[in-house]
């Protein structure tokens, strides 16, 4: 078992390769033999954070480096019915296979973190 590392910025994942890149609906998770990355949202009573949308293809980002390896955020867009806060998290990632950009969203009451995190461990 690994060592998990605090919050890395996910601009380190850049120009690395990952034999697998597999998600659900509340984690993303890029790997290989070294190293694993986890974009995840620690869950608390009163938020939710899921992977809301996934454009494009993530077996692009296999096996070949990332070129492009950013997150955006954007909570300053159309209102959600019934939200009272929410936070649009982005991941952009590409290769010379693809691009992909994973849609995270996250709601609360406005008292909780609806942030995504990049963690990494060291295999």
């Amino acid at each position: 078992m690994g060592l998990w590392n605090k919050h890395v910025d996910v601009s380190e994942m850049r120009e690395q390769t990952f034999t697998s890149v597999r998600a659900d609906n509340e984690t993303v998770t890029f790997e290989n033999d070294e190293v694993r990355y986890v974009l995840y949202h620690d869950q608390d009573c009163c938020e939710t954070v899921v992977v809301e949308e996934i454009i494009g293809d993530l077996e692009d980002l296999e096996n070949l480096p990332l070129l492009i390896a950013r997150e955006d955020t954007n909570a300053d867009g159309p209102e959600l019915p019934n939200a009272e806060s929410y936070t649009w998290t982005f991941y952009n990632f590409a290769t010379y296979k693809g691009y992909v950009t994973i849609r995270f969203l996250g709601e609360s009451n406005g008292y909780y973190s609806e942030d995504v995190y990049c963690m990494k461990e060291e295999l």
